[in-house]
């Protein structure tokens, strides 16, 4: 069995049993990979997690109505693969920081480590994003892509992949929670807070920023 190699006080664990620990007892595993800075797919994991979050933002910003979907697959993996994880990185940093509000125990890295693994399950909706986008191409990143008139087998398909989906990017929010939880030591409830605390502060800024051109135009 492929063991991480941590010592001998460590309990043995496989990587197929950290990535079951994840889906099944999570906070156990975040506490593996916090505890021993585990991180031997935390940069695969990222890179995975930025092509499905760019191919959210192109269902989200209907880029289906100017783009081919050659197109929009290249700048998915490209743009999101690649760069997607500075988000990340930012974003971890901006919970580390805020965490310290809270006492809040964890650093930049430690906490990028559990986010990583956190989106595991959202990683998996590639393996279903990809028959989906097989199956209906384009339309699913258009505004007006007519499944809400189309066949009742055709709408079954398309909304169970839309389901399933949103269902494991729900189940990764809640890792999230968790995993921060563990890293920074604090109760579910703070860590919620401290989870959308940098989305309000970032949402706050960009308000300061352009609320004057508003007013001045």
């Amino acid at each position: 069995m492929n063991d991480f190699d941590m010592g001998p006080d460590r309990k043995s664990i496989s990587e197929k049993d950290l990535f079951q620990k994840i889906i099944l007892a999570p906070r156990e595993a975040f506490r593996f990979i916090n505890d021993y800075k585990y991180e031997k797919h935390l940069y695969i994991l990222l890179f995975l997690a930025g092509i499905v979050r760019s191919f959210d933002r192109a269902s989200s910003k209907n880029m289906g109505d100017n783009y081919s979907i050659w197109a929009i697959i290249a700048i998915g993996v490209i743009a999101g693969g690649l760069f997607g994880w500075i988000s990340y990185y930012i974003y971890a940093a901006l919970i580390s920081w805020s965490g310290k509000w809270m006492n809040g125990k964890g650093n930049t890295q430690s906490i990028l480590r559990i986010l990583a693994y956190a989106l595991f399950p959202s990683i998996l909706s590639l393996f279903v994003l990809i028959p989906h986008i097989a199956i209906y191409g384009n339309d699913i990143f258009k505004s007006e892509n007519g499944f809400y008139s189309s066949g009742l087998v055709d709408s079954i398909i398309y909304y169970s992949f839309t389901f399933i989906e949103i269902v494991l990017g729900i189940w990764s929010l809640v890792l999230c929670v968790i995993g921060i939880s563990e890293v920074q030591k604090l109760s579910i409830g703070k860590s919620i807070l401290n989870f959308i605390l940098p989305v309000i502060l970032i949402l706050f800024l960009m308000l300061i920023l352009f609320l004057p051109f508003q007013l001045f135009n």
